[in-house]
Formats: structure tokens, C-alpha cells, sequence
């Protein structure tokens, strides 16, 4: 795996941080792994050098468990690497890719900011549920 891949996977465990610390903070906030990369699963007994092992996660409202968004990573086969927030009961996404500076995400040419993920969260959770 080359520089730039590990660099992509160091952003995404970073992202994946920034969810942790969102849930933390919220008392109606759960995070919660939703699955691991495939290689990870299958590695037999080869060594895994990603810096975490889950390929997608999401933020859940405590009261009723459904989550309001799915983040998730490419795996390391796929040429083009690239993370997916999907709030779930909308339909546009948000697509980030490695940013120009090769250590953070961005959307665009838009660097995708903690503030930005917690912005987008807090209009989920102020959204009404959709049954």
C-alpha cells in the first residue's frame, strides 16, 4: 500500500474519531460499528496494517436506534479511495476524498472539517424521524 492510501486510511480513522467524540457528547447519540473491512475478516494469518479495522459506522439516536447517518470507506481494493456520509432518511450524500494537503478529507476542494461533521449532525438530530 502506498503513502497515499495509508494517508487516506489515517483521515477516515480520524473521521471515525470525530463520531466517537459527537456520540460522547450527546446523551441521545449512540456510535456504532456497523461492518469491517473484507480483508480484515479474511486475513487468515497475514498481518493487517490498516489503522482500523472497521469499513462502516454510523450516529443513532438512544431513543429509537435507527441511525440518522451511515459513514463508510472503500476498501483497500478499490482504485478510487473515497468515504460516504449518508444521512439516512434523505437522499443526497457526501462524498470526500483525500484533499490536496494528502493528510485530510475533503469535499471538493472544501476540506471536511470536525466542525463540518458536527454542523451536519446537529441538523440530523433536529430533523423530524421519518416512520
Amino acid at each position: 500500500m502506498d503513502a497515499r492510501d495509508l494517508a487516506f486510511y489515517a483521515a477516515w480513522t480520524e473521521l471515525l474519531g470525530w463520531m466517537k467524540d459527537i456520540a460522547d457528547q450527546h446523551d441521545n447519540a449512540i456510535f456504532e460499528k456497523e461492518g469491517d473491512f473484507p480483508d480484515y475478516i479474511y486475513r487468515m494469518e497475514r498481518d493487517y496494517d490498516l489503522p482500523t479495522t472497521v469499513m462502516s459506522a454510523s450516529l443513532s439516536l438512544a431513543s429509537d436506534g435507527r441511525p440518522i447517518l451511515l459513514a463508510s470507506a472503500t476498501p483497500r481494493h478499490a482504485v478510487f479511495k473515497e468515504v460516504t456520509l449518508h444521512p439516512t432518511d434523505g437522499h443526497s450524500y457526501r462524498k470526500l476524498k483525500l484533499g490536496k494537503d494528502g493528510k485530510s478529507l475533503s469535499e471538493g476542494a472544501r476540506v471536511f472539517t470536525r466542525d463540518r461533521l458536527e454542523h451536519l449532525v446537529e441538523e440530523l438530530f433536529a430533523l423530524p424521524r421519518v416512520s
